[in-house]
């Protein structure tokens, strides 16, 4: 139970600060990119040793196809990391609902979209294949930097960093999920277009993980049988 409570906890942790400084911050891509990334970091170095940190049901999927995890605790992985992603877009709205944010109608929680709900009215295409991109390079730089425990004490600061630039490419174009779970719960808070326009934000990032798992297994089994 404690590494699927771990999973909760930093999925919330994940959305309610990556998603309430893009809010805050007013989608500032340095701020908002830098926050998810952090939150990553300081995720990855309290409960990695117990959950593994995954904080999204893209990254268990890619660890279940390259069999570093079982059936059951990716399941319970993913119910956890859902649960926490709606937690923390309630904490969120909670928090905002008591500030100017709440004047006018709906409270902003950083959700994703595609055309007239991104910065740049990306099409719904185009918003799939960004998710598909960033997903991959960010799933398999996690796959890479976990495989060697030599480099252990410094796989969260990697993956914080990566986290991090795909979001730097990815904020103006869709918001930048990668991660279902962080997408679905602003989403079904917000209601309306945002809850509409999530299943992008389910399906891109799981078809991303599956391709880096599957280019790990290509070229990284290889090389570590070679070895």
């Amino acid at each position: 139970m404690r590494k699927y409570f771990a999973e909760f906890l930093g999925t919330l942790v994940l959305v309610t600060f990556g998603c309430g400084i893009a809010v805050v911050s007013g989608g500032n891509l340095v701020a908002t990119a830098l926050a998810f990334g952090l939150a990553i970091v300081a995720m990855a170095y309290v409960i990695g040793n117990i959950s593994g940190c995954h904080v999204n049901p893209a990254v268990s999927l890619a660890m279940l196809i390259t069999k570093r995890m079982g059936i059951k605790d990716f399941i319970f992985y993913v119910i956890a990391q859902f649960l926490g992603a709606i937690a923390g877009a309630g904490l969120l709205f909670l928090i905002l609902s008591n500030t100017g944010f709440a004047v006018g109608g709906a409270i902003p929680l950083g959700t994703n979209g595609f055309d007239l709900a991104s910065a740049t009215s990306i099409n719904m295409g185009g918003a799939f294949i960004t998710e598909v991109v960033l997903t991959c390079v960010f799933v398999y730089t996690i796959l890479g930097v976990t495989a060697d425990e030599k480099k252990g004490s410094v796989a969260g600061i990697v993956i914080g960093l990566t986290l991090t630039f795909v979001h730097l490419l990815g904020i103006n174009l869709t918001g930048t999920s990668v991660n279902p779970a962080r997408s679905f719960g602003p989403a079904l808070i917000s209601g309306g277009e945002a809850l509409a326009q999530s299943w992008l934000f389910l399906v891109a990032p799981l078809v991303g993980a599956a391709i880096a798992a599957l280019i790990y297994i290509i070229l990284n089994k290889k090389e570590e049988t070679k070895e």
